[in-house]
């Protein structure tokens, strides 16, 4: 019940930390791209969460922010982007904490993000892909524009907290339901 209750306060305080930052970088005077996508630092919760609590909180973490995102900030210009861009999205970023080391880990959850950013946008940029260009080449040179800054960011930015704070997630589940 304790490890439980710790999970969810983590997943809470994650997703909502990721909307807070997310809504303060696009406040800032940075570069956003005309059909949605910047550089934030909201991935940096929700992967904090799946590296310190585990995975599948890390997963609840990002499809409660994505889920938030769709009420408060988003960007719909095709109905696949509704499931594609904002919680599959970020719940994809908290598989980080199927992976072996923190690194490893930022960059297959940033991966999987990717992923889902250059399906939606096959779907809703195949129009606007400049003619003999390749619709996936399109789509994925437009995400890597900003996902691989917050990739980078992350990259930075999450092992330092995880060390500051001395959190890390637990090496069995058998030893997270003793706390």
């Amino acid at each position: 019940m304790n490890t439980r209750l710790r999970d969810l306060t983590a997943i809470g305080t994650g997703a909502a930390l990721a909307i807070v930052l997310g809504l303060i970088c696009k406040a800032l005077p940075l570069p956003r791209l005309p059909y949605g996508g910047s550089i934030t630092l909201e991935s940096i919760p929700i992967l904090y969460v799946a590296l310190w609590r585990g995975w599948r909180p890390g997963v609840q973490t990002g499809i409660l922010c994505g889920l938030l995102q769709l009420l408060l900030d988003a960007h719909i210009y095709h109905p696949i982007q509704i499931l594609l861009d904002y919680p599959i999205a970020f719940g994809l970023l908290g598989f980080s904490g199927i992976a072996v080391g923190t690194i490893p880990g930022i960059l297959l959850g940033c991966f999987f993000r990717f992923i889902a950013h250059v399906t939606s946008g096959i779907v809703f940029f195949s129009a606007y892909a400049p003619e003999g260009t390749s619709v996936w080449v399109y789509s994925a040179a437009y995400n890597a524009s900003y996902l691989i800054p917050d990739a980078i960011l992350a990259s930075l930015l999450v092992p330092l907290l995880l060390k500051r704070t001395g959190n890390k997630k637990p090496a069995a589940p058998e030893e997270a339901t003793g706390e």
